[in-house]
């Protein structure tokens, strides 16, 4: 089905085959008004003007049709009943009153648009400009806000960066001085070990070795405590570091914010550089309030002050621990070389009165191998006295018969004899007591002089190596780490 004026689709004939009848017999088609078929046509407007358009029915479907010319598809205008008629004067009349209606409506419609339109265009100017007023001077305010924060940061980043620098210069003087205790401490294991080099009597745990272990001690508990508070120093310097950080990026931060809000503070309507950003309101790429804001400064700027406090309070307990390990290590070294100064007077006053006994010793000896040589001496004198009476008394035994006679003279030889032998064995006596005692005394002239060497030993190790090491301790300029 098509509608009346459309062009009509072109029809192609097949050769060999029969045409059918497009239109029906005239008996049998329904007839119009005008003389087309009865079909009824859809219609197209609202308007009452609007003509009511038929559709003419060409014919049967498009399968029926096949092979007929268009000759033969629609019969010839001639054979219509009669022209077909559109509108009528009533239509026509009705079109012209309606489009002036229309036209009187639409002129009336434009002109309360257009004094509506100026007054709303007149409002939203003002309201456009109050609001940008209003959000230049909210602005204005948040860049003073940004400026005051960001004066209080960079205060705050001054005083932790000073801080930071003075904790440092502390830590090395700590460094310093820990290092300084490393020479006294082996100076006091030196003297400790030469100590134990002392033999026999003297290897004796004196008031020397005692003070020695106790400034051994000493200072392994200053430089422990030393240790401790450097690690509490590089751990306070690595927080402070933190904080400072966390003030630095916060104030770099407001730094670029400032910088923003002030060319948004800046920008006006005759500015270079504004554009359209359509759908930029959209984009809440926010992550924070004015409240969380400011409280984000001002908890970077509490932490910074709690970290600086803290750390103040370590500077100071640094410097009374090089104040008092200083003097702790100085005391004790005194006290150690009063100690090496007595038992040095103690030793060399032993060593003296050994002296004086071996002297006085190898002098007895002298005096009693003297003795010992002149009762050899005698012994040898007593021998021919002996060998003469003994040699009387042997040819007087060789007297004939009756002159053996007990006589004086043979009394006298062998009372002779017999006090002569006493004498020897009494002589013989003597020289073995002073053997003996000779024996003695040399074993004790051994004595002295072992006991002599090993004082002098000892004197040699507490005076020359261990005083020798002793003479120089580290200042107190060196002790609290200045230098």
């Amino acid at each position: 089905m098509e509608l009346l004026g459309s062009p009509l689709p072109t029809l192609y004939t097949h050769p060999g085959s029969t045409p059918a009848k497009f239109l029906p017999p005239i008996s049998t088609a329904p007839s119009s008004k005008n003389g087309f078929p009865s079909s009824p046509l859809p219609q197209s407007l609202s308007h009452p003007w609007v003509p009511r358009a038929t559709n003419l029915t060409i014919g049967p479907s498009s399968k029926s049709s096949q092979g007929l010319t268009p000759s033969e598809a629609l019969p010839p205008i001639s054979s219509r009943a009669a022209p077909f008629t559109r509108y009528t004067p009533g239509d026509w009349h009705r079109s012209n009153l309606t489009n002036s209606k229309a036209s009187e409506t639409s002129r009336r419609n434009a002109e309360l648009l257009t004094a509506d339109t100026s007054r709303l265009i007149q409002d939203k100017y003002q309201e456009t400009r109050k609001t940008q007023v209003k959000t230049t001077k909210k602005l204005g305010e948040r860049v003073n806000d940004i400026k005051f924060w960001k004066s209080q940061l960079r205060q705050e980043l001054d005083k932790m960066i000073g801080e930071n620098n003075a904790l440092t210069d502390v830590t090395k003087r700590l460094e310093r001085a820990l290092a300084k205790t490393e020479a006294p401490l082996q100076v006091t294991q030196e003297c400790l070990l030469h100590r134990e080099k002392r033999v026999g009597i003297d290897l004796v745990c004196d008031d020397v070795e005692k003070q020695l272990l106790v400034e051994a001690d000493v200072i392994r508990s200053c430089q422990e405590r030393m240790r401790r508070y450097l690690d509490q120093a590089e751990a306070r310097l690595t927080s402070n570091r933190m904080a400072q950080h966390e003030v630095e990026r916060d104030l770099a931060n407001k730094q670029v914010a400032h910088c923003i809000d002030d060319q948004c503070h800046q920008l006006r309507n005759t500015s270079d550089g504004i554009s359209y950003y359509q759908g930029v309101e959209r984009v809440d790429a926010t992550i924070s309030v004015p409240e969380s804001w400011a409280k984000f400064t001002d908890k970077n700027i509490l932490r910074s002050q709690s970290e600086r406090a803290a750390s103040a309070q370590l500077r100071d307990n640094i410097e009374n621990l090089l104040v008092v390990t200083a003097n702790e290590m100085r005391r004790q070294f005194s006290c150690v070389n009063v100690a090496f100064t007595h038992r040095i007077a103690e030793t060399a006053e032993a060593k003296r009165r050994i002296q004086d006994h071996l002297g006085k010793t190898l002098q007895e000896i002298f005096q009693l191998k003297r003795t010992m040589e002149a009762i050899r001496k005698a012994i040898r004198d007593k021998g021919r006295p002996l060998k003469v009476a003994q040699t009387r008394l042997d040819k007087r035994t060789r007297r004939p018969s009756m002159e053996l006679c007990w006589d004086t003279a043979h009394l006298r030889l062998v009372s002779e004899v017999c006090e002569m032998e006493e004498t020897l064995q009494s002589l013989q006596q003597r020289l073995g007591d002073a053997e003996d005692t000779l024996q003695r005394l040399v074993h004790a002239k051994s004595v002295l002089e072992h006991d002599l060497a090993v004082k002098a030993n000892s004197l040699f190790i507490d005076q020359e190596k261990c005083m020798g090491m002793r003479k120089a301790f580290p200042s107190t300029v060196r002790l609290l780490g200045y230098v």
